[in-house]
């Protein structure tokens, strides 16, 4: 069975996020492009560009774990979704060691973090939910090895 495509694997991810906003109230759709552009700037495989499409997807129950198991994706693809799906009571320190045990899935963590971080979106949001995701950024980015960390 042959692989989706990155325009196919687009078009299920924006399906399956239709309904979803960020917490800026924009449609999430636009969050899950800024990461796949992210990862694509930084020099990330198809693979890894895929990752940042559907990244959030069994998270967000937008897509089932299932649908996953059975999507016509490569393995590496699916490595990558499941190890950046934060999973119910996980601590940071469980979450980042995963994503750096996983082949690919830093580089497309960097790009969500970049886009989570950005000015721009955080300046809509009130202050006390901007100081408290700024501080969560910057510890996961130290404890992923990342310019802009703060230590764990």
């Amino acid at each position: 069975m042959p692989y989706l495509t990155l325009t196919e694997v687009e078009a299920v991810a924006r399906t399956a996020h239709a309904a979803q906003t960020d917490k800026a109230g924009r449609p999430y759709a636009e969050h899950l492009a800024a990461v796949a552009e992210g990862v694509r700037a930084r020099g990330g495989s198809e693979e890894q560009i895929a990752a940042g499409w559907l990244h959030d997807s069994v998270e967000d129950d937008a897509l089932s774990r299932e649908w996953l198991d059975a999507a016509a994706l490569p393995q590496p693809v699916k490595d990558m979704v499941l190890a950046l799906t934060k999973r119910k009571g996980e601590d940071l320190e469980e979450y980042t060691r995963r994503i750096l045990a996983t082949p690919g899935a830093r580089l497309v963590k960097e790009a969500d973090l970049a886009h989570n971080a950005d000015p721009a979106r955080l300046a809509v949001l009130d202050e006390a939910t901007r100081t408290r995701l700024t501080a969560k950024y910057a510890k996961v980015r130290g404890l992923l090895g990342l310019p802009g960390g703060s230590p764990a």
